[in-house]
């Protein structure tokens, strides 16, 4: 999930950027990375973007360089935030995921190019066809055919859905293309690949990794949910969003409903055991090895690809890029670069790898600009990598808040020279449901209209009228910066019949409010 969002950050928390703990002794005279000039990177990228907290790791030869924190983990309590501040990792889960399948491999107990119906019976997309030839290898590759993000809204923000559910409902989501023709981002295919661990492992998904994967790594408070954190540490960052130029604290359970798909919580320290066993093919920094290097290959190779833009030529010489198992792959000036982004609403990450230099990188923020960790990740690897001087907190900076201030100015309902009036409000009231999300209820509340959704309790909010018999839906959690259109539709006695849906902002929005997924058909109509 990608957001392009920033704030006003207080001078109290600048204040406060280098108070974080540092793991790391000092640098060693051959190290590939001068951290002073580094911490002044962080500083700078966190006052351009405005970054209230973050936290970075780097890894090189089997060794760890740094491991610190900066600025503050909260604004409630301007606490500082270290090496061992709990961040949500988000889509970074999906490598771990991934590498619980590969040792579920190397055990001989599936195949990457398992059918998913060998493991999970149930399982059903649209197709037929594709039910049937789906497999392990295309759940993690993000060639299913579903399209970008399609269905997250059985998990996204926050939803009372079981994973069998979730699996259920699988088959009422269109494709967006043909079986393995295209990418397109799914979280819901991890979701699936998390269900296989848990059939193929007899444990949880959660269970198996952090018994079998964080434990032995020595990741010893990174948890596979928010709600799994030791109740006795407090050291957890929470999410930033700005409304109005005011910041605003956004806490949230690190996207738990996410599963294999988004859902673990990590620090820098232990994300950097998980850097060196990566870096060192499958082998733990305590000498055991977790998986085998010839599953980390399968891992490390591209199963579909991504089309590269002249500006990623120009800007960092880029001439493939695609994605493996868990992982993006693509070229950096000539190396090859294994990378994923996460984000949640108030908080994103980035994981870096460059293998032929063995060298790691991870990052993670209690703010929602992303290019702010793409900054200071490539500020890491053009010292690591001897690459040219670029400025690019300036460069990165610069386009982002270009790009900001075209699509804020852009934002908001069409304008409109003619509007149309609407009907009585009881024309629009009524129980509307979704084949694969569930009831959406809208009533009349004081004059006013009001949407429910039943499983997500952030979606609820009042309908502002536009034209015609389309509303705006404006959530009472603007936060998440979401408003969408309800286009209703009647019959011939002006009757309710369904609904359809899209995002007002899609420029703004995060992928994962698929509304636009959506058909609601009248289920029950106002009594």
């Amino acid at each position: 999930m990608k957001r392009v969002r920033t704030f006003l950050i207080m001078n109290c928390i600048l204040s406060t950027v280098f108070a974080g703990t540092v793991l790391a002794a000092a640098t060693p005279s051959n190290s590939v990375i001068d951290t002073k000039k580094l911490d002044q990177i962080v500083e700078s990228a966190m006052a351009e973007f405005q970054v209230p907290g973050l936290a970075i790791a780097v890894v090189s030869q089997d060794q760890l360089l740094l491991a610190k924190g900066y600025g503050v983990r909260d604004i409630g309590n301007n606490k500082p935030v270290t090496a061992q501040t709990l961040f949500g990792i988000a889509s970074n889960t999906k490598a771990f995921t991934t590498a619980a399948l590969a040792m579920l491999v190397d055990q001989g107990k599936l195949s990457w190019d398992d059918p998913v119906i060998k493991h999970i019976p149930e399982f059903q997309l649209a197709d037929p066809y594709v039910s049937r030839e789906m497999t392990i290898r295309d759940l993690l590759s993000h060639r299913s055919g579903l399209g970008l993000g399609a269905g997250d809204l059985l998990i996204w923000p926050d939803t009372d859905k079981s994973t069998s559910e979730i699996i259920s409902a699988l088959r009422f989501i269109k494709p967006a293309s043909s079986f393995r023709s295209k990418y397109a981002y799914n979280n819901l295919m991890f979701v699936v690949a998390g269900e296989v661990v848990a059939r193929v492992s007899g444990q949880s998904w959660q269970e198996y990794v952090e018994q079998q994967m964080f434990r032995p790594i020595g990741m010893n408070t990174t948890a596979a949910g928010y709600s799994r954190i030791a109740a006795n540490n407090d050291n957890r960052a929470v999410g930033h969003i700005p409304m109005n130029n005011q910041l605003q604290r956004y806490p949230l359970d690190y996207l738990e409903d996410f599963r294999g798909a988004g859902a673990i919580a990590s620090n820098v320290a232990e994300m950097s055991l998980w850097l060196r066993t990566q870096l060192a093919h499958g082998v733990m920094p305590s000498g055991e090895r977790l998986f085998s290097e010839a599953q980390q290959q399968q891992m490390w190779q591209q199963h579909i690809t991504t089309n590269v833009s002249a500006e990623s030529f120009k800007s960092t010489r880029q001439q493939f890029a695609g994605y493996g198992l868990g992982w993006s792959v693509d070229d950096y000036f000539g190396y090859k670069r294994l990378s994923h982004g996460g984000g949640i609403l108030g908080m994103v990450s980035q994981v870096t790898l460059i293998p032929e230099k063995q060298l790691g990188i991870v990052i993670l923020t209690n703010q929602q600009a992303f290019p702010a960790i793409n900054a200071i990740s490539r500020e890491v690897l053009e010292q690591a990598l001897a690459l040219p001087d670029t400025d690019w907190v300036k460069e990165l900076g610069t386009k982002y808040h270009q790009y900001r201030a075209k699509v804020y100015q852009q934002s908001g309902p069409v304008k409109l020279a003619h509007i149309q009036p609407a009907l009585a409000n009881v024309n629009y009231v009524g129980l509307l449901q979704s084949d694969w999300y569930g009831e959406v209820n809208i009533e009349e509340i004081d004059g006013k209209l009001r949407i429910r959704f039943s499983h997500t309790p952030k979606l609820q909010g009042w309908l502002v009228h536009h034209s015609g018999n389309r509303f705006v839906v404006r959530w009472d959690d603007q936060l998440m910066e979401a408003d969408a259109y309800i286009d209703f539709v009647l019959n011939a006695e002006q009757q309710l019949q369904s609904a359809t849906m899209q995002l007002v902002n899609p420029d703004i929005t995060d992928f994962s409010f698929d509304f636009h997924d959506l058909t609601l058909n009248l289920v029950k109509p106002k009594a």
